[in-house]
């Protein structure tokens, strides 16, 4: 049976909400009444949109829509009209129906924020939190000009960064193709001809021979580990200890390290300000970036901080201790915080790092490039001479 979100006022005039399965609204108005309540709206809750492959909603969807609806917004539209002929011009159909639930919800009387809430997949707790506080103040225009901003910088950083790692993993997985075709169908090849001479081999030819002939003999035996491997891995990356070991270990590669620390500090910097300039208050921001951070590090850090606020002391002590803020950033958020300015200092430090952000990724595509490019040549290229140094050694004896 369907789920209906229900609002009713008792006699007293105190509201009250909730969900309950029926088999009909009129079912819903029946036990209200018996509980004495006077139904204001019940509505079906929409069944939460399935993000499987055939009906993805890119993140690149949910950022164009949040500029169109910030843009009438701003235009004096109202609600349900944006709403509206947003669902219609919007392409991809699960999410065409998400937005048409949405308006559904809002024409039922519930607020923007709690139909968005409905569908977490798609509108995160940051999402949510600043339409909440845009709607409370009354403010809603501006608040979603802000968040279409934030969204569009959030995913011209992670762009940036999946763009820097295409790279290597394409050359990656050809030197993988390379090796196995090498191992499984040229390297037989050779060491037949080699058992047919009779010849003493090399070392490197032995190795090399001795792999091969693992690799078609176990081949299902190295698909297992390797699966194990990545699933264990995986499941080792979700438990807190493993978390944690993980994103420190990150954070300590060289290169890649330093970008992934300079992102953090930019969404960081970024999603705090723009909750704080947005109305919502330090302690609810804190907590909403520590979930949005990417990375149980910097999480630890925000919420040491958010506790640290607290109990009355200041943001920058804990952020300190963490050693994952530079300097620079715990001196600025200090002396935001003590003139009042915090949002305006944290988005300024949002703004410097997102273009650090753009040389480090400059700066691993260029680190990337050759290391690659060596590792590629020394894996085939040594293959392929382990495999000629018996032809050497046997042209050498003949002279």
């Amino acid at each position: 049976m369907p789920v209906y979100n229900w609002k009713a006022k008792s006699v007293k005039g105190e509201l009250h909400n909730g969900e309950l399965t029926a088999a009909n609204p009129q079912e819903v108005i029946g036990y209200l009444r018996r509980k004495r309540l006077i139904p204001m709206s019940v509505n079906q809750k929409p069944k939460e949109i399935s993000l499987s492959l055939g009906g993805r909603v890119k993140t690149r969807d949910i950022v164009l829509f949040s500029r169109q609806f910030a843009t009438m917004i701003n235009s004096s539209l109202p609600l349900v009209q944006c709403l509206s002929i947003l669902g219609q011009q919007t392409e991809n159909p699960k999410f065409r129906e998400t937005i048409n639930s949405i308006r559904t919800d809002v024409e039922g009387g519930n607020t923007l924020a709690d139909s968005m809430a409905k569908f977490p997949k798609l509108f995160n707790n940051l999402y949510v939190s600043m339409i909440g506080a845009g709607e409370a103040g009354g403010i809603l225009d501006k608040i979603m000009l802000r968040l279409s901003e934030y969204l569009e910088k959030n995913d011209a950083i992670v762009r940036k960064i999946k763009g820097a790692m295409i790279y290597p993993a394409v050359v990656f997985t050809a030197a993988i193709g390379c090796v196995s075709i090498l191992l499984i169908f040229v390297i037989p090849i050779f060491a037949k001809m080699f058992d047919e001479l009779g010849q003493e081999l090399p070392l490197p030819t032995r190795i090399v021979v001795n792999l091969s002939d693992f690799l078609i003999g176990y081949w299902w035996l190295v698909i297992g580990v390797v699966v194990a491997f990545i699933v264990g891995l995986k499941r080792f990356r979700k438990t807190d200890k493993g978390e944690v070991m993980f994103d420190a270990f990150l954070l300590k590669v060289p290169v890649l390290g330093d970008l992934i620390r300079k992102s953090s500090v930019a969404r960081f910097t970024r999603t705090l300000g723009t909750l704080i300039s947005s109305g919502v208050s330090i302690l609810s921001g804190l907590e909403v970036t520590a979930r949005t951070a990417g990375n149980r590090i910097v999480h630890d850090a925000v919420m040491n901080s958010r506790t640290s606020i607290a109990g009355g002391e200041t943001i920058t002590k804990p952020l300190k201790e963490a050693e994952v803020f530079p300097p620079m950033v715990i001196q600025m958020i200090n002396v935001g915080e003590q003139t009042g300015g915090l949002d305006n200092m944290l988005i300024k430090i949002a703004d410097f790092y997102e273009e650090e952000v753009d040389t480090a990724v400059e700066a691993l595509t260029a680190a990337l490039e050759p290391i690659m490019i060596v590792f590629l040549g020394v894996v085939v290229g040594g293959m392929v001479v382990s495999m000629y140094l018996p032809i050497f050694d046997l042209i050498t004896q003949m002279h």
